[in-house]
């Protein structure tokens, strides 16, 4: 109920109603109407913008957000170049160090292979940043393969230099009397003539004509493992086992200087040169076994001759005279 007003009406000396002026009302209703259309429209930018008003712990959480995608970034940069320092490395492993050892490559596809199977990234998706997150993650992974490989790959060059040492201390790799002390080149390698069946027969090893006494030297490191004279034809002899499938054997010797058992160096004495076994003169018998075969001696004299030494000694080996044994 609208309340009603009055006036006091000094001619009349009363009070009289007040009558509301249509316009009056009308004004006041289309200010009303304005005031809420007004009201409507300021609420509604505010709605509108509500996303870019930020509280004091939302612009920290986007500085610290900031700060983590920054750090990201310079954590791809080093990983690039470790990535370039590890493709470096690599090709030197596979075209230098594991080739000059004799080792297989290692493919590409192997040093940066993925990881299959489950993903390993799940927790890591449905953030905003976990693009990001997650291609550094995968980098990272590889990037941490690959170090293991490649330092699984020097261990194995590290073995192999090492081994490498040991194969060239142990090759039989020098000629067991010296040239000074040789009388002549008797026999070598291949089809000979028996000195006593006169028939014509492989020779497996190399004779060397020196004087009864002369001094016999380990061809390279290893271990003595025959020093006897129970091998039928040799006579006195001593065998070497040098490890790498080699072993040299050294026949129809006066006396021994080592015994069954005991590790030679390569250039140690061992023996003299004698007449005993099947022999015609006195000489040395010396053979070469790989790998359980026996393989000509003259390809392994690079230790203590000169190429114009081993030119002759060559020249003579391959000319067909009549061996001592």
């Amino acid at each position: 109920m609208s309340k009603v007003k009055y006036y006091y009406d000094s001619e009349t000396l009363s009070y009289r109603k007040i009558a509301p002026k249509k316009g009056r009302k009308i004004g006041f209703i289309f200010l009303s109407l304005l005031g809420v259309i007004l009201s409507g429209f300021l609420l509604l930018v505010i709605y509108l913008n509500l996303p870019y008003i930020q509280t004091p712990r939302e612009k920290a959480l986007k500085r610290e957000l900031s700060n983590m995608e920054f750090q990201y970034d310079r954590l791809n940069r080093k990983m690039q170049m470790a990535e370039g320092v590890l493709d470096e490395l690599a090709d030197r492993d596979n075209n230098i160090y594991r080739v000059y050892f004799e080792a297989n490559p290692i493919p590409d596809e192997q040093r940066k292979a993925g990881f299959g199977g489950i993903n390993r990234y799940q927790d890591l998706e449905g953030y905003e940043s976990s693009d990001l997150i997650i291609s550094t993650a995968q980098r990272l992974d590889v990037l941490t393969k690959q170090v293991v490989i490649q330092s699984r790959s020097l261990d194995e060059v590290t073995e192999l230099a090492s081994n490498k040492e040991e194969l060239l201390a142990a090759i039989p790799a020098i000629q067991p009397v010296n040239n000074e002390d040789l009388t002549r080149m008797a026999s070598g390698y291949g089809y000979r003539i028996d000195p006593f069946t006169k028939a014509r027969k492989f020779h497996y090893g190399m004779d060397f004509t020196a004087p009864t006494g002369t001094p016999i030297y380990a061809s390279g490191d290893g271990v003595v493992t025959r020093a006897d004279a129970r091998a039928t034809g040799f006579g006195r002899h001593i065998r070497i086992d040098h490890g790498f499938g080699y072993m040299s054997l050294y026949a129809h010797l006066y006396k021994y200087n080592v015994k069954k058992g005991q590790k030679v160096k390569r250039g140690d004495l061992i023996g003299f040169v004698g007449n005993t076994g099947r022999s015609a003169a006195p000489h040395l018998h010396y053979e070469i076994w790989k790998d359980g075969k026996k393989v000509n001696p003259i390809n392994f004299y690079y230790g203590n001759l000169t190429p114009e030494e081993f030119a002759e000694l060559l020249r003579k080996s391959q000319q067909e005279r009549p061996s001592l044994d």
